[in-house]
């Protein structure tokens, strides 16, 4: 053992008094090659998978961005004005013939509308955004649901011109309508329902048309009539997509809570319905609208082929969303049944302010995936003579002497226009979801 007196009097040795400071991570291990390791070429079979992605996108953009680059627009005085022009201005060039989308807008978007008055779906538009807000962003102010509720009786005048009383009394049938149904629910939802329906058509049919005409006698308001013959281009697309989604929802809820009914005259008419219509194509209705329907119609009875057509892509709707609503009914324990229960709420509450919230909820990713192939699926009323955005381009542009043989630019634009809309509902859902996923905060 080593004499500790001779250390006596040595100096004791430097201790670090300072933390070291940190040594950068590795170059593979931060920022944009540890994402491209992690996920492009994390083994030998993703790189390789890797690779040939980017060669098919290579070759892809290759031909797309030639095309859209040196794309030919023109003006409106100097062209050109049929694909001849066009050609002769890209001389032998790879490029797009926009020019059809520059001359044709106005028919692409709004088709036969009058051109004098397409401020009149212009406003209609932008008043459906700000009555949409109220009901989309809860956090907004709440005097906007005023207009949100004036809002479809405005636009239906825009739209369709005619005199003003005819939406103002509507309205008030609603307003009886719903009178009617606070009257009645307390006995049996359905019976309030019913009351409802039968309100309003009893007062549509009856009322409306010779009160309008004694007021409009009176007091003249009115735009000029457009028929739904005029109305085509996206905006047909537009407004049914909208309109049959916003009334599907609710429909569809009301079949879904009918499905699970313990009342079997309901229930089985619910059933019933609901595998009817998921069995029939959407193409088969829309002929029972446009063609068979007027054999069921009292004799020169006029029904707006626009009005038919809506009816049947909404319930072709409804009996998709009841299924998605029924599928988050059935997902939710039972527990919450019963913790309805115990809080002695009757039926009706337990769905409004417990059940149908966390169902609704659970349903979302389904019935946006509904609404999303509803919107689209309203192309197929050009089969029915009615000419929406596709239907304008086949049986208006595609035909022309001028612009035949244009495909890529037209069908392209048609995309987009679907795209845009589509991914904006996709994007809302997916936000509604994260402001409504309470159960994880």
């Amino acid at each position: 053992m080593a004499d500790l007196s001779t250390n006596a009097g040595k100096v004791a040795p430097f201790v670090q008094t300072e933390i070291i400071p940190q040594s950068p991570p590795p170059v593979t291990e931060t920022g944009i090659i540890k994402w491209v390791r992690e996920n492009l070429f994390s083994s030998i079979p993703n790189g390789l998978m890797t690779l040939i992605a980017l060669y098919v996108i290579f070759q892809l953009l290759s031909l797309v961005v030639p095309w859209l680059m040196n794309g030919v627009w023109g003006t409106e005085g100097e062209g050109p004005n049929s694909l001849d022009e066009c050609r002769q201005r890209l001389e032998g060039a790879t490029g797009g013939c926009f020019a059809v989308i520059r001359e044709r807008w106005q028919q692409l978007l709004f088709g036969n509308y009058p051109k004098d008055e397409l401020w009149r779906p212009t406003v209609t538009f932008f008043g459906l955004i700000l009555a949409a807000l109220p009901v989309m962003f809860v956090k907004l102010p709440a005097k906007l649901r005023l207009f949100t509720l004036v809002f479809p009786f405005v636009a239906f005048w825009l739209l369709w011109g005619g005199t003003i009383w005819v939406p103002i009394l509507f309205f008030g049938a609603v307003i009886l309508g719903y009178i009617a149904y606070s009257k009645l629910v307390g006995n049996s939802f359905f019976l309030g329902v019913l009351g409802f329906l039968a309100v309003v058509a009893l007062t549509a049919f009856f009322l409306i048309g010779p009160i309008s005409s004694v007021l409009n006698g009176i007091i003249p308001i009115e735009l000029s009539g457009v028929e739904s013959r005029q109305i085509g281009g996206f905006i047909l697309n537009f407004i049914l997509g909208i309109t049959c989604v916003s009334l599907s929802i609710p429909l569809g809820i009301v079949l879904a809570l009918g499905r699970q009914s313990d009342l079997p005259i309901i229930k089985g008419i619910c059933v019933v319905f609901i595998e009817f219509i998921r069995g029939v194509p959407l193409i088969t209705l829309l002929f029972v609208a446009s063609v068979m329907l007027a054999y069921f119609l009292p004799p020169n009875a006029n029904f707006d082929i626009m009005i038919r057509v809506i009816i049947m892509i909404t319930l072709f709707a409804a009996a998709y969303i009841a299924e998605a609503i029924r599928g988050g009914l059935a997902a939710l324990p039972k527990g919450q049944y019963e913790a309805a229960d115990a809080l002695g709420l009757d039926y009706w509450q337990a769905m409004r302010l417990i059940i149908l919230p966390q169902a609704l909820k659970i349903s979302i990713p389904s019935i946006v995936n509904i609404a999303i192939g509803l919107f689209k699926d309203t192309t197929l009323v050009s089969i029915i003579s009615m000419v929406d955005l596709l239907g304008m381009i086949q049986q208006r542009i595609f035909n022309t002497t001028e612009w035949f043989g244009v495909y890529w630019e037209l069908l392209g634009f048609a995309a987009f226009l679907f795209f845009i809309i589509c991914y904006g509902i996709s994007q809302y859902s997916q936000w509604l979801e994260r402001q409504l996923a309470t159960d994880h905060r």
